[in-house]
């Protein structure tokens, strides 16, 4: 009897075990089910890492439009490469500082918009350089898209110096650019003082803002520019305001990009705005997704993102839209010119 039941149960045990081939079977399905399941994983993150983006340059629009209705205009693009903000000087055209540092104090970083207050407006001493210099290398979680890169401070390898600031090696960076028209880009470093600056001494024909601050730019934010809300006579709901810009997907964390090297709170230059035009020996380039390598000089003037499905634009109405890299270039200029006049299908973008 019990040589009987023994049997049984090594019989019972035996019946219970798996064979090899069971379980190459189960494996494979597993490893099919993770196949299947990544992509979708991926996806969500990404579409998380959108919605964050999309947030990030609401609060961009909406400290621009906050800007507006308390100063009377929207923050001005500033004196151009060679210097940052400096909050003595006001928000006005004699601001030296570019508009996502003239946004600081409605972006709930005031202390880091006084950071180089001297008291001094038409001198640069140690104390403003020192503060100026920290100011530079301290970069805000809400300049950067989660798609493309981290919020740190990036090298910063040019070997000049901004004129009213003391040399730092890293900087902060904005992956989020001004609409500064459909007239195309303009390199420029600025004037050599700030007498200079105040006069109108020093600047590019096109940005020189003299007597008439909208000069020749037909967007929104742009060198020493001083754009009312009544200014946009296309309509607010037509024109962009702030977007994400292209960027050469190998040169994201090396300051090494033509259009990447500069800091955040730098005044006017292709880092901190783009266009919707190029008036080169080109024709205008679309706007599109970051690709490594790509070193076209019309890069400079372009928006884009690190998303595939296309990049996201604030208009001047505050609202956020994700824009299709297909989008007709005639509609994307015209929506770079807050006042030419013509008729938009919104269908179309």
């Amino acid at each position: 009897m019990y040589r009987s039941n023994h049997k049984s149960e090594i019989k019972n045990q035996k019946s219970r075990a798996f064979t090899l081939v069971e379980l190459l079977v189960v494996i494979t399905i597993i490893g099919i089910l993770i196949a299947l399941l990544l992509p979708a994983v991926q996806a969500a993150r990404e579409a998380a890492r959108q919605v964050q983006c999309k947030n990030h340059l609401k609060q961009i629009a909406l400290a621009a439009l906050t800007h507006e209705q308390k100063l009377g205009f929207f923050p001005t693009g500033g004196w151009g490469t060679l210097w940052v903000g400096d909050p003595d000087r006001g928000p006005t055209h004699r601001q030296p500082g570019g508009w996502v540092y003239n946004c600081l104090p409605f972006l709930e970083q005031e202390a880091l918009y006084l950071l180089p207050s001297d008291g001094m407006a038409d001198s640069i001493t140690p104390q403003q350089a020192q503060g100026a210099a920290i100011m530079c290398q301290t970069p805000l979680s809400v300049l950067c898209c989660p798609s493309r890169r981290p919020c740190v401070a990036l090298p910063y390898i040019k070997d000049y110096v901004p004129h009213n600031s003391y040399k730092f090696d890293v900087a902060a960076r904005s992956d989020y650019a001004a609409n500064s028209g459909d007239t195309g880009y303009s390199g420029i470093y600025g004037p050599t003082s700030l007498a200079n600056g105040d006069n109108g001494i020093g600047f590019d024909p096109r940005g020189y803002y003299g007597a008439n601050p909208p000069a020749l730019q037909t967007g929104v934010m742009y060198l020493c520019s001083e754009v009312k809300m009544n200014d946009i006579s296309d309509g607010t709901t037509n024109t962009y305001l702030a977007g994400e810009k292209y960027l050469n997907a190998d040169h994201y964390l090396t300051g090494i990009d033509g259009s990447d090297d500069q800091g955040a709170y730098t005044g006017a230059d292709c880092d901190s705005c783009r266009w919707t035009g190029y008036n080169g020996a080109v024709s205008p380039q679309p706007p599109i997704q970051d690709i490594p390598g790509y070193s076209s000089n019309v890069r400079y003037a372009q928006f884009g993102s690190a998303h595939s499905n296309g990049f996201h634009m604030a208009f001047c109405d505050g609202s956020v839209q994700m824009i299709s890299y297909s989008i007709d270039m005639e509609v994307h200029r015209r929506l770079g010119n807050r006042m030419d006049g013509m008729v938009i299908d919104g269908k179309k973008f």
